[in-house]
This record gives C-alpha cells, structure tokens and sequence, in this order.
C-alpha cells in the first residue's frame, strides 16, 4: 500500500488525502495511516489546513517534503557531462554541465560523471539513496551492458553498469549518503520518456511514442499503461536506425538514410549547407537554425527537409505500434514548433491511422527530460518499497 500511494504522490495525480482514498479504494482511516507513514519517513508532508471549500468534509493537502531525500541523477550525451540531485516528484536542481574528459574511453568517462555526482551529494545536507546514469547508447538487461556505443567508440558489450557501479563506491558522497550507494545505468531515450510519461506531456497517454534528437542521433521508446517496452534485452525501439532515405545520408551503425542520420542537428546543418561553429553546442546552434526558418529562406528549406524525413519515420513507427500520443523532444520539438502544419501533414498522409486523425504529436514538457528519467530509475526501488528508505 505505501508504494502505491507514494508513486501517485510523487506524479502528483493525489494532491489531497481524499484523493489518494479514492484512488487507493481505502477507508479515509487507512489513508490516514499510509500517508503518516510516508510522512515519518521524510517523504511526504500532510498538511493539516484543509484544502477546498466545496461541500463535504474538506482534506489534507499532500505534498513532497522539501527537506526529503535526493538521488543523483547523471547523462553522458554526445559533447558533454550533466548532473543534478533530484527529489521525489521529478523535482530536479539546477544541473550542472561539464565538458567530455579528454579520454573517452569508459571508464574515464564514467569516472568522471561519478566525480561530479558525488561533489553534489556532499554539497547537500539531504540525504542521498542513489546514483543513476542516463547512457546515448542502448544498454541490455538485466546485465548492464553497452552495444553499439557509436559516439565513443567504445567496446561492444562495455559492461557499463558494473563499471559505473566501481566508480560511484570509489567516490566520496558525504556522510549523507547511503553506503554502499545504489547505481542504475540505462538508456536516455528510455528514461526521458518514463519522465515525460510521469511528469510531462505523457501523462494520461496509454501508449506513448517518444522520440528524441539530442546533440546527436535519435532516439525512441514506448511506454504502454506506466511501463517501459524495452524487449527481451532491453534493446526495443532503436528507431534511429529505421532507414527514411535509402540513398541518404550515412549513418554510424554502416547504413544510410537512418532517421539517426538524417533528423539530427548534423543533419539539419547539412541540409542548409552550413558548418556548426566549434566550441559551442551543436544542439544549441541546430536550435537556432530552426528559429532562424521564420525569416531566413536557406534555414526554411533545412528545416522542411527534415521535418519531411521526420514525418516518413513517425508515420512508419505509428503504423507499426498504433500510439495513442507521440512526444518529440530535443531538435525534434524545435522542428514540430518551426513548422507543426509540415510535420503533422506528412504524418497524416503516410500513416494511416494518422489519416485517421488518432495520432497527436505534442512537445515534450520537460526541460532535461534524460536526466528526469535518470532521476526516476534511481528512485524506482523506493518508490516499490518506501520503506526501504533509511531514517
């Protein structure tokens, strides 16, 4: 019963204890009794003014504690480092981005986003119960390993977990913190779409299609009734790889025309003619490109090109899987709100439950959608079991 009732707290769907009774199907004693137990575990706070002024007994009001407990939340992307410390109801602090080491390999890398993590942890008085990692590359369960991490060149088969978890206990997170302190490691796509499914644009979705071009590639999961579909090793929904143009541009997996290849901000620069300038973010730059479609005829003809490219993949992977709500996040969305007539069209004409009108694209909500998941993958064990959480 606590999990259940801290997981619908924590997505905000039971602001008031009465809320909570009917969603639990409980008398408003066992409500009582469940929410104070959350509350003695520093989880929540149960405001004793009554919220509402309609008929019937008013409620409680219900709410994360401020002073709770915090995991830290980590990604590794294409150009850089990120990483924050996020409290229970997707509540993130400000992350903090650093550049890539100047080694790549994998435990350098992992290293040093461990280092950064555990910097924040003692910077905090909060006690800390997790460290996660949000990973540009598909991950396999439940082992842990990385394929295919194409932006590094990394081995294939990294045993990316077991490594993350090496670095994490070498690292000193305070005496706030758990020890030894739990690690999860798995895909960005995956996890940004859980967040977005929790605490963005997905919620009320039952089939939700996200996907994602962040400083490079794309990415996609599914999320059907709450849960990730991530198939029989955790490898499900590379749509990046799905081909939109068998004579287009090539792609790091050895093909050409992938979706990865063609709607991400290399891509869009290179349907522009143009060269990203070094030193500076290409995904902030690619952002810019598709502002600039409002008033620059080169930058509009870019971003059309794209969005016809994006609009053959969307359409192929909703004929395949019938979502109820796709997502778009990243350049993606920078794309839908640059031309969201385009980019919808293409969709209806060829898809064929886009024709149907079943389909509705929307923008992602969340600012650091990956590092959000990250944040909920190491929250996933408690949010099961509250009372796993140390007082």
């Amino acid at each position: 019963m606590l999990g259940p009732a801290l997981s619908l707290i924590h997505t905000g769907q039971t602001p008031t204890r009465s809320a909570l009774t009917r969603a639990l199907d409980v008398t408003r004693a066992t409500a009582g009794a469940v929410t104070a137990e959350l509350e003695a575990l520093g989880l929540i706070t149960v405001d004793s003014r009554p919220a509402g002024g309609g008929r019937g007994r008013p409620s409680h009001r219900l709410a994360i504690d401020p002073q709770g407990p915090v995991v830290v939340a980590g990604q590794i992307h294409a150009d850089g480092l990120s990483v924050t410390l996020a409290g229970l109801g997707g509540l993130l602090d400000p992350p903090v981005h650093l550049p890539l080491p100047a080694a790549t390999d994998p435990v350098r890398m992992l290293r040093a986003v461990a280092q950064a993590g555990a910097e924040l942890a003692r910077s905090t008085s909060r006690r800390c119960l997790a460290a996660a990692l949000a990973l540009p590359n598909p991950v396999t369960e439940p082992d842990g390993t990385a394929l295919a991490a194409l932006h590094f060149a990394w081995p294939s088969g990294t045993p990316v977990a077991d490594l993350y978890d090496v670095e994490v206990g070498r690292a000193d997170h305070g005496p706030n913190a758990v020890r030894p302190l739990p690690t999860a490691i798995a895909n960005d796509a995956n996890l940004a779409a859980l967040a977005e499914y929790r605490h963005g644009a997905g919620r009320g979705a039952r089939h939700l299609l996200f996907v994602t071009s962040g400083h490079r590639g794309v990415g996609g999961a599914l999320v059907i009734d709450g849960h990730l579909h991530t198939g029989s090793a955790g490898l499900a929904l590379e749509v990046g790889h799905l081909t939109v143009d068998p004579q287009g541009r090539p792609c790091v997996c050895g093909n050409r025309g992938c979706l990865n290849s063609e709607t991400d901000p290399d891509a869009l620069f290179a349907a522009a003619g143009l060269t990203p300038e070094p030193g500076r973010p290409l995904l902030d730059q690619a952002r810019e490109l598709c502002w600039a479609a409002a008033t620059d005829e080169r930058a509009r003809a870019a971003v059309e090109h794209v969005i016809d490219r994006l609009g053959l993949g969307l359409a192929g992977v909703a004929n395949i899987l019938n979502p109820d709500r796709v997502v778009l996040s990243g350049l993606h969305l920078d794309l839908l709100e640059a031309a969201p007539d385009r980019l919808r069209a293409v969709v209806a004409e060829r898809s064929l439950w886009g024709r149907s009108g079943r389909v509705p694209i929307v923008g992602a909500e969340l600012a650091h959608g990956a590092l959000a998941g990250a944040a909920e993958l190491g929250w996933g064990p408690y949010l099961a079991d509250p009372q796993a959480v140390p007082v």
